[in-house]
């Protein structure tokens, strides 16, 4: 009988494998026996299963379904995904006995999880998006405060703007003011700002800054044109707000106490590594962050909240085992492990509870969860199951750099962890200087090892995001990370357990000291030609491809790991030889940036500095916005501009409107602010109406058509009111050029963020 039982199983793993990986479209004369295929599969996928691997992947596929939802056209109704998920459900437990469509249900269960709770985040979060620049009196309560080298940035949470409806009115905004002495959290204010609505991405596949506004509740940015007055609360704030306010109050205190005890660039790192407050970091220093490839540090994240709790723990554990009776009756680690997670969740309260710290905060409390019921802390899955309940959370976090290089590193050196573990030989007792030698090397050698691996999971998502890398990063972390993991984070917890009894400044002075030769030793490293190397966006096909390979090396145990050289070689190639724009236009038509017939962008118009650096990192040119030789391929006069492109095709950006004339008889394509004559029969013409429409849009001419790209608001985008587009327009033809197809008018909010990036 139990013969005849492992021989059904046998054949069950077999029938999965050839549904799952064998399809049935493959050509006939493919003869698997030759090659064992058949077994190979048949083992792997066994082993896959017998080491529960088959779970790590439900996070996959409620991502998936994350993504889905981001992709839907409008707002999705709530019933759809939640009638699908529900019958999904009903069918996994009706089928459980057919352990293949039992991983199918589950599988698709996880995806219409994941599309639903994209629905209900959206739905929970929404609140007014402004419409348009609004200039008017504005009331609120301050709710958070932050110092910056010039000024104060505060977040308001509205009670009135005069001239707008309550329908229409923002529930939080961010604002700049320069004159910010005697403001801070829980005030009542007023005041004349200037309010603009959340920018659009710079260009298609661009940052999407309005997206994460909306989630985080704003609806509105700007800045404060005059004094602003502190008044007497004509409605009582709200419990929550006065939480909020306390909170951020007490994080500014100890921010000006550290920066003040430790002084300069060094103090104000000092203060960010405790309180997540970044306003005092001088820009030059993080410039100098950057370049050696440890900017992350500054950014309360997995790493600090790790060291943190780390520090946590070991103390506890330390102090207990001094004590012989507790050491041998009580379970010192649990406790320790409890201790440390009470910790870090008031280490993630205190610095702000910011996206990543909350990110970085829930992956702690599930690996220290892991050892209060005697699981291994660090296990794929625990991570998947951490995945999970920040994607619940907050599933936007899929979409931006912080989750997936937080949970690509982590995934990476999981996935490769088995190689970094070697045991020592039998063989001579070892005296005490071997002993330590042998420490030494293993530290030594794992600092680097999984720097490298860090680096090499996250890089994909580095170029897509900041289309930059750091060659040097792993000889920028392994000089900076052991002061930072040995000396910083430790003081940090110190200097916060002594803050209360006033004895905390000589610990801030040697935290200071060591952030300083962090510091420095940044700048050494930042100064080697070549440190930061700016390449072009990555596209979606390869960034998806790569992330898949990865997911393959991570997530499998067995001889499936192999199958991520297909994914992660034509990754690779689509990386090496990425599909640039050649035209990017900004929002209102104020400017663009035309590849002329060298192979470089030409400048024209009036674009913002902002803009015009997002556009050139886009294309991989490491030049400054101000770089006189952006301006000097471009044939201009009063009229407007001509670039003349290598394909042969003349961009035009049209100024006056006596230039339409020639422009549009000659030009390719035609670009302005104005509003373009109806007669003009440019091949595609861009003008004030269609901008207003299109929002800001890339053109790339291919050999039969000319592909457009564009970030579009309207009644069909998302509520935050982005949306990329793809359509083509007929090439230019020598007897008979046409125009593109017009586009319906929306309504675009009409926004300036040439005043700096925001962020």
């Amino acid at each position: 009988m139990a013969e005849h039982t492992r021989g059904r199983g046998r054949t069950t793993v077999r029938a999965v494998a050839r549904a799952v990986v064998l399809p049935g479209t493959w050509p006939a004369a493919l003869d698997l026996g030759l090659v064992d295929g058949e077994r190979w599969l048949s083992r792997n996928l066994a082993t896959e299963i017998e080491q529960r691997r088959l779970f790590p992947w439900i996070p996959v596929f409620f991502g998936l379904g994350i993504l889905l939802f981001f992709q839907a056209k409008g707002t999705p109704a709530l019933w759809a995904p939640a009638g699908a998920l529900a019958l999904c459900i009903a069918g996994a437990v009706a089928l459980r006995g057919k352990p293949f469509i039992l991983a199918v249900m589950i599988a698709l269960s996880a995806l219409f999880a994941g599309f639903t709770t994209g629905v209900v985040r959206a739905r929970s979060v929404a609140a007014p998006v402004l419409a348009k620049v609004t200039i008017a009196p504005i009331t609120g309560f301050i709710e958070t405060v932050e110092d910056r080298e010039e000024g104060k940035r505060v977040l308001v949470r509205v009670t009135d703007i005069k001239g707008l409806a309550e329908t229409e009115r923002p529930r939080l905004v961010r604002l700049s003011v320069r004159k910010g002495d005697g403001l801070s959290a829980g005030q009542f204010v007023a005041g004349t700002a200037r309010l603009l609505s959340p920018p659009e991405p710079a260009w298609p596949g661009g940052y999407d800054f309005a997206r994460d506004a909306y989630f985080k509740g704003i609806g509105a940015v700007g800045s404060f044109t005059g004094a602003v007055k502190r008044l007497d609360p004509s409605v009582a704030a709200p419990l929550s707000l006065r939480v909020a306010a306390g909170i951020d109050e007490a994080r500014n205190a100890l921010t000006q106490r550290i920066a003040t005890a430790i002084g300069g660039a060094a103090g104000g790192v000092g203060a960010a590594l405790v309180t997540g407050k970044r306003g005092l970091i001088p820009e030059e220093t993080n410039d100098v962050l950057r370049g050696a490839g440890i900017y992350h540090i500054v950014s309360i994240s997995g790493l600090h909240m790790v060291l943190a709790a780390g520090t946590f723990f070991w103390l506890v554990r330390a102090l207990l085992a001094l004590a012989p009776g507790a050491a041998l009756l009580w379970p010192v680690k649990k406790i320790a492990a409890g201790v440390a997670m009470i910790g870090a969740t008031i280490y993630c309260v205190f610095s702000g509870s910011d996206v990543a710290t909350v990110r970085s905060l829930v992956m702690t409390l599930v690996m220290f969860g892991a050892v209060l019921v005697d699981r291994p802390a660090l296990s794929i899955r625990n991570l998947s199951i951490a995945a999970v309940i920040v994607l619940a959370r907050e599933p936007e976090a899929l979409l931006g750099p912080s989750f997936q290089m937080s949970f690509g590193a982590v995934a990476g050196m999981m996935g490769l962890l088995p190689l970094l573990q070697w045991k020592r030989a039998e063989g001579r007792a070892e005296t005490l200087l071997d002993q330590g030698l042998r420490w030494i090397f293993h530290a030594v050698t794992g600092l680097i090892a999984t720097t490298l691996v860090a680096s090499l999971a996250t890089a994909p998502f580095a170029a897509y995001h900041f289309q930059t890398l750091n060659p040097y990063g792993l000889v920028g972390n392994a000089l900076a990370l052991p002061l930072v993991s040995l000396v910083v984070m430790p003081a940090a917890v110190l200097g916060v357990l002594s803050y209360p009894f006033g004895l905390d400044g000589p610990v801030w002075r040697l935290m200071g000291w060591a952030v300083a030769r962090v510091i420095e030793v940044s700048g050494w490293v930042g100064g080697i030609g070549g440190s930061t190397l700016v390449v072009p966006a990555l596209g979606v096909g390869a960034l998806g491809l790569l992330s898949l390979a990865l997911l393959i090396v991570a997530l499998s145990i067995s001889s499936f790991r192999w199958l991520a050289l297909l994914p992660a070689g034509i990754g690779l190639a689509l990386a090496a030889d990425p599909s640039r724009f050649d035209v990017y236009i900004d929002r209102e038509g104020g400017g663009a940036a035309i590849r002329h017939a060298g192979g470089q962008l030409s400048l024209v118009g009036r674009p913002s500095a902002f803009v015009v650096e997002q556009w050139l990192r886009a294309d991989g040119d490491a030049r400054a916005a101000d770089d006189p030789s952006l301006r000097r391929d471009a044939r201009c006069d009063p009229q407007g501009c001509v670039v003349e492109m290598r394909v042969g095709h003349h961009v035009a950006y049209v100024q006056d409107v006596a230039a339409f004339e020639e422009d549009c008889r000659r030009a390719s394509v035609v670009i302005t602010r104005l509003k373009a004559p109806p007669g003009c029969n440019a091949a595609l013409v861009l003008d004030r109406e269609a901008l207003l429409a299109r929002g800001a849009t890339a053109i790339r001419f291919g050999p039969k058509a000319i592909e457009i790209r564009s970030v579009r608001r309207g009644s069909e985008a998302m509520a935050w009111s982005e949306r990329r587009t793809g359509e083509t327009a007929d090439p230019p033809k020598e007897n008979g050029p046409r125009r593109a197809r017009p586009v319906p008018e929306q309504d675009l909010p009409e926004d300036d963020f040439s005043s700096g990036e925001p962020d």
